[in-house]
């Protein structure tokens, strides 16, 4: 068995599932079995219950699991140590990222950050700002990057980017190009999720006005910004936006903006770290990178 053996099982053990963890490592389905059947014959023992497409982890798989996490963090430290004698730091980097800043701003700051930093990697996990966050929270995680601010005195937020939300509608249909609030309130709105960090700034934004999201006519509810897009350009209705995810359709004429009088709709996006974690020096690097941009 090498570490290799105990990344594999680590991966399946946590998705409960092979194919997902083949997708994760970017290794044959086969290949992952395989890996796993290597240490159930070391260890004569068996890791996983198959129950049709599901499997579940057995009493051996439970004890092996807080071993083998323990051992890739040793030997991620000592990578770590030997590693700071290199001239640069390498390695790579997870970050997890809500929808808009993983989709329309990580790659192009990542595109910078390797012209200096070649060697190292990253790996960009998207799923909404409080999915981001509980990971933090379970160590799953060393950075995140969120659009909304979710208090707890373990993280750490630093802003470094500002954001703008926007109405947008499908350009087909007669709008006025702006708005009253009341206005608003009657049209038919299509949402973001709950736990998405758009939804959340609405919410905010709506109670500093003496109004809840129960008083908006959702049409939609929808789990990615690319299907609350989707569905403003099928007519479903109209939508608050990130003006960095809505730029291209704007610039395309195919979707119209509309203002709502006397309210700006601002936020910022945050890097989030955990006050207790001390960063590997490839993501120290990152870090640094991210927010030296931020105070340009």
């Amino acid at each position: 068995m090498d570490i290799h053996h105990l990344r594999v099982f680590v991966s399946v053990f946590k998705n409960r599932s092979f194919s997902r963890a083949s997708e994760q490592l970017n290794l044959t389905q086969p290949t992952v079995s395989d890996h796993i059947r290597s240490i159930e014959q070391e260890f004569d023992c068996r890791l996983f219950d198959r129950l049709g497409r599901s499997i579940l982890p057995t009493k051996e798989a439970e004890a092996l699991y807080l071993h083998a996490v323990d051992i890739i963090q040793r030997t991620d430290a000592v990578r770590e140590v030997l590693g700071q004698f290199r001239a640069e730091p390498s390695g790579e980097v997870m970050i997890g990222a809500s929808t808009i800043p993983g989709t329309y701003l990580l790659p192009t700051i990542m595109a910078k950050f390797r012209k200096k930093y070649p060697s190292i990697a990253f790996q960009i996990d998207i799923g909404d700002s409080q999915t981001v966050v509980e990971r933090l929270l379970d160590h799953d995680l060393l950075v995140g990057i969120v659009g909304t601010r979710l208090n707890n005195s373990q993280l750490q937020y630093e802003p470094f980017y500002d954001d703008e939300l926007i109405v947008v509608a499908a350009q087909d249909l007669a709008l006025k190009q702006t708005v009253s609030l009341s206005d608003f309130l009657g049209m038919p709105v299509i949402m973001r999720e709950e736990g998405s960090g758009t939804r959340r700034e609405i919410e905010r934004i709506l109670e500093a006005k003496g109004h809840s999201i129960d008083d908006l006519k959702v049409s939609g509810i929808f789990g990615t910004t690319d299907a609350v897009k989707q569905a403003v350009l099928a007519g479903l209705g109209v939508a608050v936006l990130s003006r960095v995810a809505v730029r291209g359709e704007l610039n395309a004429g195919v979707l119209q903006e509309i203002r709502i009088s006397g309210l700006k709709m601002r936020r910022q996006f945050f890097l989030v770290t955990h006050q207790k974690r001390t960063l590997p020096s490839a993501y120290a690097a990152f870090v640094r990178h991210l927010l030296q941009g931020a105070k340009k």
